[in-house]
Parts: C-alpha cells; structure tokens; sequence
C-alpha cells in the first residue's frame, strides 16, 4: 500500500474539497479522517479539532434525517477560515439553523440526541442553512453550513488577501 503524505499549499489562500458521502454509519467517521487530512495538509492544523467536531455533527445529522447520500465541502476563505457545508436529501432546515433566534433550549439529560446542531450553533463563528429545490438532475434537499477561524481579511505577515 503506497501512503501520499499531503505537503503544506503555499500556492493559494483558496481551496474547496467536496466529499461524496453513502447513506452509512461510517460517513461521520470518514468525515472526519478526510477534513483532519485536508486542514493539516493546508496548515490549518489550529482549528482541526473544532472544524472536526463541527463537520461531524453536520454530517451525523444528515446521514440520520435525511435517509440519503451527502456532499461534505471544505472550502478555504483565506489562510486561517473554513467554511465547512453538508449537503443532504432533506429539505427541511432545522432549528436552530432556521434561524428562529432566541435562547437555546436545553436537551433533557436523559435524551439520546438533540444537541448536535445546537453544538455547531454555540461554537462555530458563523452558520446558516438554505433549502435547495430541484435541478436539472432532479435533486433537492438543504445545505447545513458554518465557519471558524477570523475574518478573512486577517492574513500572516507577509501574505497578500486574494
């Protein structure tokens, strides 16, 4: 088994990588293991941890409501910000990714979920969902989205914002 060991990009401050995900428990996981992949390959090593736990809980939420397969997109907005958007089949936005604002409700100690997209809510520096209507290949759905890192406008010394 031959092993490619992803160097830094110094080429651009602007990349996107698209994941096709199975309908499939394992998806959260390969989710995971790619976007892990992806940051520290781009040197975004800093926020590999929180764009994990974020990518995961998108993820896991679309491969238990929507019955279906999803698109993970990790998209560089600048050298230290990622966008990172899940796709699914669902067309139905979420609360709170409805964006009915106002005080999180708390999830009862005993319950099984519920606290995922509250969690990408509460810990991502922006967020957002827009349901998506048929296209020319007959698909709808929603797209899921959030962001960390600062503003794009903050680049290392140096570099010049594309």
């Amino acid at each position: 088994m031959v092993t490619v060991s992803p160097q830094k990009s110094d080429a651009s401050p602007s990349w996107a990588y698209a994941l096709q995900l199975p309908c499939d428990p394992l998806a959260p996981r390969v989710a995971r293991v790619t976007l892990r992949t992806v940051l520290r390959g781009h040197g975004m090593s800093g926020i590999v941890d929180a764009a994990e736990l974020l990518a995961s809980e998108l993820v896991t939420n679309a491969y238990r409501h929507s019955g279906g397969p999803a698109t993970l997109r990790l998209r560089a907005l600048g050298w230290s910000r990622l966008r990172i958007s899940v796709w699914d089949t669902d067309p139905h936005i979420p609360p709170p990714f409805d964006r009915r604002y106002g005080a999180l409700s708390p999830v009862p100690a005993g319950a099984a979920g519920g606290r995922g997209l509250f969690l990408v809510r509460h810990y991502a520096d922006a967020w957002g969902g827009h349901p998506l209507g048929d296209d020319l290949f007959g698909r709808n759905g929603k797209v899921l989205w959030c962001e960390l890192g600062p503003p794009p406008a903050a680049t290392p010394a140096g570099r010049v914002s594309a």
